[in-house]
């Protein structure tokens, strides 16, 4: 039995590790096909505007399912919490911190975008 849980533990570290590593590069990999033998930049700008632009598409692509992925399990949550008072607080606490979450991923993107336009207006 503990033997199945250390396998579980240490199949759930490899997961997230490999995820931690491959959803950045999936994320700014659009265009970025290295020809001629060099390294492309998949974040190459020459302004701080296209910077700023470059990181927060890669934050967004990688943030939103993330989100997804949240909402899905906090749904499991209200599923598993079978009326129990504590685990459906645990359920609301953790459906309403992914939602948080989102808002200031979205609101941070919203704003960015705001100041870009304003910035290339002038």
């Amino acid at each position: 039995m503990m033997y199945n849980i250390e396998v579980k533990k240490t199949l759930n570290k490899f997961t997230f590790m490999a995820l931690a590593f491959f959803l950045p590069v999936i994320s700014f990999a659009d265009d970025c096909l290295p020809t001629g033998g060099k390294i492309c930049n998949p974040i190459e700008s020459n302004t701080i505007t296209e910077f700023i632009e470059k990181v927060l598409q890669g934050v967004i692509k990688i943030g939103l399912p993330v989100v997804v992925v949240a909402i899905i399990y906090c749904g499991f949550l209200f599923v598993a919490a079978r009326g129990n008072s504590e685990k459906l607080t645990k359920a609301k606490d953790a459906l309403l911190y992914t939602l948080i979450g989102a808002a200031v991923l979205l609101g941070a993107w919203a704003i960015a975008t705001l100041i870009a336009d304003t910035v290339k207006a002038f």
